[in-house]
């Protein structure tokens, strides 16, 4: 008898080390998926911000000029082009957080916590279709 539970013991044992090892490289698969996905949302969104940068640019280039025809003078074109650009900043500052900051925090967390959403989902209908 002495004999049974020594061995219970150590295939419990054996099976605990393994059940512990299994979560562990799940977890770690798990943070790598979401680290990836943020990663891949911000590079993303780093692409987005240059490509607009260079549109904000050109877009000034094209209303200095254009103002600079209406006035007869490039410099008074480009300080009126400059002009709109610091009025559409301050207005970008004032709201940044509504704007910019809310947003980009909300998508990053709602990448994030989307996998453990799923996951529960699954693991919620694993128990049921268990306990039927």
């Amino acid at each position: 008898m002495d004999n049974n539970f020594r061995t219970f013991f150590e295939e419990s044992r054996e099976l605990l080390k393994d059940y512990f090892g299994a979560r562990v490289d799940l977890v770690r698969l798990q943070a790598a998926g979401k680290i990836s996905r943020a990663l891949g949302l911000f590079f993303s969104l780093i692409l987005a911000s240059l490509l607009a940068f260079f549109i904000i640019i050109f877009l000034g280039m094209v209303v200095g000029f254009w103002m600079g025809t209406v006035t007869g003078s490039n410099a008074i074109g480009f300080l009126i082009s400059t002009g709109i650009f610091a009025i559409l900043l301050a207005i970008l500052v004032i709201f940044r957080k509504s704007m910019i900051q809310k947003p980009v925090m909300d998508r990053i967390l709602g990448v994030l916590v989307e996998d453990t959403d799923d996951d529960e989902e699954e693991d919620e209908q694993q128990n049921q279709s268990n306990n039927s």
